[in-house]
């Protein structure tokens, strides 16, 4: 009937990937802000935010500033220094500018993208083999990227 289960209690303290926030519409948050658990911005956030869960803006969010998160989708606005060590995903009402260093991009048709984008994460060569010196580093592409995606 008791049972002594200290596991769930345990994983409930610790695991912060379920937490979700969210900054309604209307709201406008100026400073930093760190985070373990995922965030859902509808409202205005102007400073830096880190967070090592999921952020997604809504089509009313805007932040200005530096964003660090795992994952991002974004159907709002955003200014500033953007890095995203997974997916970064772009609705057709995103309008992104600014320096961005992703792992994946996902741009759907309609999103604004002005920005220098820097993918990380593994490289395959576009030469043959025996062009390439053994030993030496490959750097990750650097793409401009400017206008609407079609």
């Amino acid at each position: 009937m008791f049972s002594d289960n200290k596991k769930g209690r345990d994983q409930a303290v610790t695991d912060f990937s379920r937490n979700q926030n969210k900054i309604s519409e209307g709201t406008k948050i100026v400073g930093d802000i760190i985070s373990e658990g995922g965030f859902r911005i509808e409202g205005t956030i102007e400073g830096t935010f880190k967070t090592s869960g999921k952020v997604v803006v809504g089509s009313s969010g805007f932040i200005k500033g530096t964003l660090e998160c795992s994952d991002a989708d974004f159907e709002g606005k955003f200014s500033g220094t953007l890095n995203v060590s997974n997916t970064l995903s772009l609705k057709p009402t995103a309008h992104i500018e600014g320096e961005v260093t992703v792992g994946k991009l996902a741009v759907e048709p309609g999103a604004n993208f002005n920005a220098s984008c820097n993918m990380k994460g593994g490289v395959k060569s576009l030469g043959k083999p025996s062009e390439q010196k053994p030993g030496q580093p490959q750097s990750g592409p650097t793409t401009q990227g400017q206008g609407k995606s079609a």
